[in-house]
């Protein structure tokens, strides 16, 4: 089975759990496993949403009692008479995106703003949350322990600890320090923790082979969180991003934390279209914030179309023009290049500038495999470049199947997919039988080409 994530509202950790969940044959399952982690004080409560008119599922963590929430600082710095009006609660951005500024307490502050006197609201509502290591974060050794303590399968447990140390990476990075002196504040909290596993455990249960994603919409404006008011990307959040195809847009608010930006890391292998799919179910992950489009994460799990209907997919052609190497030279590139997992290799004669005979030396690969070979084409040919194209290709699924004739058994090429069906006797089984019996090849080709109708 296949998942393909749509994230043209960004991504976050809860807003995925919650796309995952709905793809569950038995969502009970999860709950009660999510239950006997072992998470103190943590409570995980799932709603119907409906966002443009569309349904899905909103998980909200609750943290003794409490749910932390972002806080989306839109360009309300200051009120009409110049004051400084920075609240100061810092409610972790790294799940929930989307969440409403009226915090379930309105916080209204009726007193009228037009005094004279200085005015600085110092107030910090502080509400006495203690939320769980806000005030000096969890490094990562203390995840480590915390999630090493969970009733987890081994795979899960890996798949965490993998997404905090893309996040331990990259609050490096950010500020400047070792991995040793990085503390998590919001990612670091224990709802933070629980989406996390939960997606984990998630992708785990629904055991998908592959995942992949559309490019990443990150939404513009900036956001409040422990360091202050910051762009959005968030800095941890652009940094996981690096190497990531994103967007922004006109939509102001967080739309893809550094919780989801680093499930999106250790979980997808590609970013892009989506590929072709048979689906048999969306699960749709809703945030909590209303906007002009749905605030939602859509997951589609299905099967390749490729196990039904042959392949299709994409790889790179790779070329240059050389007309000063010999044909010996070109031979050994050809060597090299399969060597090294080139799907094909091939010359087209051309003529160059100056009407000179060349050769056009192009090589098929796959995506992953793309910048190797290029350097190879570069470093065991003549040329000064190489030409890369992305193709898309449409190809039959094949095996191989041995049948039995008068002349010996001969291997048989099938391919089949996109309605079409073939089948071809393999040339150098045919010829060795060929030879044994002293018959022409076309008799022992023909006689394998009955064996193998005979088969279908």
């Amino acid at each position: 089975m296949k998942l393909f994530l749509d994230c043209s509202m960004g991504a976050s950790g809860d807003m995925l759990m919650a796309a995952l969940y709905e793809l569950l044959p038995d969502r009970e399952e999860f709950c009660a496993r999510m239950e006997r982690l072992g998470l103190p004080e943590v409570a995980i409560e799932y709603s119907d949403s409906v966002k443009c008119g569309i349904k899905g599922t909103h998980i909200t963590v609750k943290v003794s009692g409490i749910e932390e929430i972002s806080d989306d600082a839109l360009e309300q710095f200051t009120v009409s008479n110049g004051h400084s009006h920075s609240h100061g609660h810092s409610h972790g951005h790294d799940h929930d995106h989307g969440h409403d500024h009226d915090h379930d307490r309105k916080h209204n502050h009726e007193h009228d703003h037009s005094h004279d006197h200085d005015h600085e609201h110092d107030h910090k509502h502080d509400h006495d949350h203690n939320h769980d290591h806000h005030g000096h974060g969890r490094g990562f050794n203390e995840i480590q322990d915390l999630i090493r303590g969970l009733d987890l399968p081994e795979s899960v447990m890996n798949d965490a600890l993998g997404v905090y140390m893309i996040l331990c990476e990259a609050e490096a990075a950010v500020h400047g320090r070792s991995l040793d002196a990085v503390h998590l504040h919001e990612v670091g909290s224990l709802d933070a923790v629980a989406d996390i596993v939960g997606c984990c455990l998630l992708v785990n249960m629904l055991g998908v082979t592959e995942i992949t994603a559309s490019p990443v919409h990150v939404g513009s404006g900036f956001v409040r969180c422990e360091h202050g008011i910051l762009p959005v990307p968030a800095p941890a959040a652009a940094e996981i991003l690096k190497g990531i195809p994103i967007y922004g847009g006109r939509i102001k608010g967080e739309l893809c934390t550094p919780t989801g930006a680093a499930l999106l890391k250790r979980f997808v292998s590609r970013f892009g279209e989506m590929p072709p799919m048979t689906v048999a179910k969306i699960g749709y992950g809703m945030g909590k914030k209303d906007f002009e489009a749905a605030n939602c994460l859509r997951a589609f799990l299905g099967e390749d179309a490729s196990s039904k209907n042959g392949n299709s997919g994409s790889v790179y052609e790779i070329s240059c023009n050389l007309d000063d190497m010999t044909p010996e030279a070109i031979g050994a590139a050809f060597g090299v290049l399969f060597e090294n997992g080139a799907l094909d290799v091939y010359a087209t004669h051309i003529t160059m500038k100056k009407n000179r005979p060349a050769v056009m030396l192009t090589c098929i690969c796959e995506e992953e495999k793309c910048d190797a070979i290029a350097r190879l084409m570069l470093q065991h040919t003549t040329t000064l470049g190489v030409r890369m194209a992305l193709c898309d290709r449409m190809i039959l699924e094949r095996a191989a199947l041995t049948v039995s004739t008068e002349y010996g058994d001969v291997r048989v090429k099938y391919a089949q997919g996109h309605g079409i069906e073939k089948h071809k006797p393999e040339y150098d089984d045919v010829l060795a039988a060929a030879n044994r019996h002293g018959v022409p090849f076309t008799l022992a080709h023909d006689a394998a080409a009955r064996a193998a109708r005979g088969r279908e």
